[in-house]
C-alpha cells in the first residue's frame, strides 16, 4: 500500500501580491532601498514611526532584510505600496506579526506627499482582508503613539475600535510613549 501526501499551497510558498483599484501591494526588495530611504528619513512619517530615520541606505537594507526574514520564517508579511502606473514603493504597510487563528499587529507608513489621498485605507483594506481569510486571524491590533491624529483618524475610517491606552507602553528613542490600542475583529465584519 503506497502513501499519498496531498501538497498545498500556502500564502508562504510565493511572496503573495495584491492589487487594489489605485494599488499595488508588492514584495519589498533592493531595488525599493531609496524609495525607503526617502520614506523614513521625513520627520513628518518618522515622528509618530518607531525606528529612528535611517542614517544611510544600509539602514534600509537591513530592513528591507528584517522583511524578508519575517516573511521567510511566516511570522510577519509587509508589503510596499506602489500606486498602480509606479514602480517605486510610497509606503509600507503590513502585519508584524501574526498567529494563526488568533491575532496580528498591523504597521504602515507613507511618504507624506501622499498623505489625505485614502491611500493608506485603500490598502488596509486589502491587508486586513488579507489577513483574515488567507491568514485565519481572528483579532487585528493596531497601537498608535497618542496625538498621531491621521493614523487613528484612518484606523476608525477601516473600522477599528479604540479600546484604551497603554499607559507608558512604548520605549523609543530613550523615551516612554502612552501607546492607543486599536482592534478589529473579524466578527466586525460580519455585524
Amino acid at each position: 500500500m503506497s502513501t499519498f501526501t496531498e501538497h498545498k499551497t500556502t500564502v508562504f510558498d510565493k511572496f503573495p501580491a495584491m492589487r487594489t483599484p489605485h494599488l499595488e501591494l508588492v514584495q519589498i526588495t533592493e531595488k525599493h532601498t531609496n524609495d525607503l530611504f526617502k520614506i523614513l528619513c521625513d520627520k513628518q512619517v518618522s515622528q509618530y514611526y518607531n525606528l529612528l530615520p535611517p542614517e544611510d541606505e544600509n539602514d534600509c537594507q537591513r530592513l528591507i532584510d528584517y522583511f524578508r526574514e519575517r516573511f521567510k520564517s511566516k511570522t510577519g508579511i509587509r508589503w510596499g505600496i506602489q500606486l498602480n502606473d509606479n514602480n517605486g514603493i510610497i509606503g509600507t504597510v503590513g502585519f508584524n506579526h501574526f498567529t494563526k487563528k488568533h491575532r496580528a499587529n498591523i504597521g504602515y507608513d507613507l511618504d507624506f506627499s501622499h498623505w489625505n489621498k485614502d491611500i493608506i485605507a485603500e490598502a488596509l483594506y486589502a491587508v486586513i482582508s488579507f489577513g483574515f481569510f488567507a491568514l485565519d486571524i481572528n483579532r487585528i491590533e493596531a497601537e498608535v503613539m497618542d496625538g498621531n491624529g491621521p493614523s487613528i483618524e484612518v484606523l476608525h475610517r477601516v473600522g477599528f475600535k479604540q479600546e484604551g491606552m497603554l499607559r507608558q507602553w512604548h520605549y523609543w528613542d530613550d523615551k516612554h510613549y502612552d501607546m492607543l490600542m486599536f482592534s478589529l475583529l473579524r466578527s466586525d465584519g460580519e455585524a
